[in-house]
């Protein structure tokens, strides 16, 4: 008989890419994924699927995970861990206290990795592994995974807000087409007496982009956020 489930299903799983790049705190420089990947092993009969993916949120993850359960019902278990700044957390989904999620979890950080979901699906093959041999097993499905991963570095971005008026509208948006290649975009537009343009860029390029805009207005750009 057909073995249930396998590689192949793992290709067919939706996955929310994102934003590249997101958004996270500076104080913690870390990489995702470029796209999914996965692996399998066979570990005394049983069958351990492992899949990596680069996930914008837990919500995402979630709709990963459910996804998993759906391709592969008849599995014993779906274990995971999301590193995803304040929304990470994991499973062990019924296998011992500690065995599962935490070594999944240990993989992702010893890869520097943030914004990733990592799952195990585990098809029981009838021979006990022990505490010691599910942590090995797990780690070494997740490292199996990741081991020739593309990652891409996460950077810390920010928003600046420009009041100008309207005659110095043109010149914001100027410099920031030209500034575009540079990972600056606008984000958002608010007219009043003023013309507010909500830019995002990295955040350490925010000081000198406010010097920049400075520059470009003759001095006459305003910086809300900096002067409140």
């Amino acid at each position: 008989m057909a073995p249930v489930g396998g590689a192949g299903h793992l290709r067919k799983l939706r996955y929310t890419r994102p934003p590249v790049p997101t958004p996270f705190s500076p104080v913690l420089p870390t990489y995702t994924l470029a796209a999914p990947v996965h692996a399998e092993l066979e570990i005394r009969k049983s069958r351990f699927i492992a899949l990596a993916v680069p996930v914008a949120d837990r919500p995402a993850a979630m709709a990963v995970i459910g996804d998993l359960r759906t391709a592969h019902p008849t599995a014993t278990h779906v274990c995971w861990a999301l590193l995803a700044g304040g929304q990470s957390g994991m499973s062990d989904d019924g296998e011992p206290s500690g065995t599962a999620g935490r070594p999944i979890l240990e993989v992702l950080r010893h890869h520097d990795l943030d914004g990733v979901l990592a799952a195990v699906v585990r098809y029981y093959g009838g021979v006990k592994l022990g505490a010691g041999g599910l942590v090995r097993a797990y780690t070494d499905a997740i490292a199996a995974a990741l081991k020739d991963a593309e990652r891409i570095e996460r950077i810390a971005y920010a928003t600046l807000a420009v009041e100008v008026d309207y005659a110095d509208e043109p010149r914001v948006r100027r410099w920031i087409d030209q500034s575009a290649g540079d990972g600056c975009t606008l984000a958002d537009t608010r007219y009043g007496a003023l013309a507010t343009l909500v830019i995002r860029l990295p955040a350490t390029a925010r000081d000198a982009a406010v010097q920049a805009l400075r520059d470009a207005t003759h001095g006459r750009a305003g910086f809300p956020d900096e002067e409140a």
